[in-house]
């Protein structure tokens, strides 16, 4: 998976640095990510103008795979210095445009977003304890993927989870040593009963919903969603 390429490419690189007897830790750009389907592009007449090309329209379950790779880079930004996504209109992209008329967010478009106006300072390594899973090509996976990030300037602790599970909700209780008296001040949930549910100009069945906080020590992770959660003092 994307986690363990990271960390392959990564040892690489200090395998080198080793044998070199080196001192330059080489850091890692992944450039030119996203979730990508060319086959289904669509045809134009030759020679046409600006016709359109690899506009993949993408669901709610792209947008939890987007999720879980933000978190992925969050998670190893000790390496990875430079994370770009691969076009951003239209062309394989989160948000799409008509001529002349609309523009609106594809589904993928709501989790990147959120990592950039949130996701800034400093990322901690979290511990995540949950129900795990197995597939035929990956053994022992986490239900619940997450990251955290501290942003000093703002005062807070911001919180990234997608659950996995697809048809069991996840109590999340949140422990931050250090940080205590953080209180939790916002939940941002991306949720469809639909996996297949895509957002269209008129129609967008994708969106971000605020959960109501409370004071309770644990918050819901409904089935197959992904949750941004603030805290602060």
């Amino acid at each position: 998976d994307m986690d363990n390429f990271i960390k392959t490419i990564a040892a690489v690189c200090d395998a080198v640095k080793a044998k070199k007897r080196s001192d330059k830790t080489v850091n890692l750009s992944f450039d030119e990510w996203n979730v990508w389907f060319h086959s289904n592009g669509a045809k134009f007449e030759p020679w046409s103008i600006a016709p359109p090309q690899l506009e993949d329209i993408y669901n709610f379950e792209d947008a939890l795979v987007v999720g879980c790779i933000l978190t992925t880079l969050q998670n190893n930004c000790d390496r990875v210095k430079m994370a770009c996504l691969a076009q951003l209109v239209n062309v394989i992209a989160p948000i799409m445009t008509e001529n002349g008329g609309k523009a609106w967010a594809q589904t993928i478009f709501w989790p990147f977003m959120y990592a950039s106006v949130y996701g800034n300072g400093k990322t901690m390594r979290s511990i995540v304890e949950c129900d795990k899973f197995s597939t035929e090509k990956h053994k022992d996976v986490p239900y619940v993927e997450a990251s955290v990030v501290y942003n000093e300037k703002e005062n807070e602790v911001v919180l990234y989870a997608v659950n996995r599970s697809l048809s069991e909700d996840v109590e999340l209780s949140f422990v931050a040593e250090g940080f205590e008296g953080y209180k939790l001040v916002e939940h941002v949930e991306l949720y469809n009963d639909d996996l297949k549910a895509v957002n269209e100009k008129d129609n967008e069945r994708v969106a971000p919903a605020n959960v109501a906080v409370t004071d309770g020590e644990t918050v819901t992770l409904k089935k197959h969603s992904w949750n941004m959660l603030r805290y602060k003092a």
